[in-house]
């Protein structure tokens, strides 16, 4: 049974993460002890909230220094909506604020209008498709290992992680034509915009392959 540890800092849907994980096969705990994130066999992050207040509990709880400790181990670590944005450099909501900076880049707010200048609704909330930035097989081995093109999972966000560097761009969805980045990598590091604990089979495919990814070796 692999034992994965789920930060709570005040901000994440805790008991929905927890029921996907274990419906999974997993033990799972939910802890504020920075020791104990650090000492994870598995991480995750959840989050729901502005970018701002998640990086000020993670810090009022000393958790940034034990996170980014983490990360450096190559353990599997997945960050979930705010998880996965405050994974990123730098966040624009309400000002400027500093993220973990696990993976190189910002996050911006959606634009308010499509390519061809029509608006749509923000926040993007409900079901959409994943789609690979090529098609390359890249999904092989990932969380997204068995994923087709185009099957959905569940959003709510009003703004979207841009990473600077395309090899860590896993995944997209389009929204009025607007592509927005859905899954991040780097390393067996992950971040999914959309919440996979409430995203159906797909998200329980997902999570069930993070659960099969092994360390890498440091």
């Amino acid at each position: 049974m692999k034992n994965v540890v789920v930060i709570d800092y005040g901000m994440g849907n805790l008991l929905s993460v927890r029921r996907a994980f274990e419906f999974c096969g997993a033990h799972v705990e939910i802890t504020s002890v920075p020791g104990r994130v650090e000492r994870a066999e598995y991480l995750v992050l959840p989050g729901v909230g502005a970018f701002a207040d998640g990086m000020s509990e993670l810090e009022s709880r000393d958790l940034v220094k034990a996170v980014r400790r983490f990360a450096k181990t190559g353990r599997p670590f997945m960050g979930i909506c705010l998880g996965m944005q405050m994974m990123m450099e730098a966040g624009e909501e309400f000002g400027i604020h500093k993220g973990l900076a696990l993976i190189p880049g910002t996050v911006s707010m959606i634009a308010k209008e499509g390519p061809d200048g029509s608006s749509h609704k923000i926040p993007h909330i409900g079901w959409n498709g994943l789609f690979p930035p090529h098609d390359n097989g890249r999904w092989d081995n990932t969380i997204l290992h068995g994923i087709s093109p185009g099957e959905s999972a569940y959003f709510v966000h009003s703004f979207s992680a841009v990473p600077a560097h395309p090899d860590n761009d896993l995944a997209g969805c389009f929204y009025n034509g607007l592509r927005l980045c859905a899954v991040l990598q780097s390393g067996n590091v992950y971040g999914c915009q959309f919440h996979p604990e409430k995203s159906s089979s797909v998200g329980l495919r997902i999570i069930d392959n993070f659960l099969k990814i092994q360390p890498i070796r440091q």
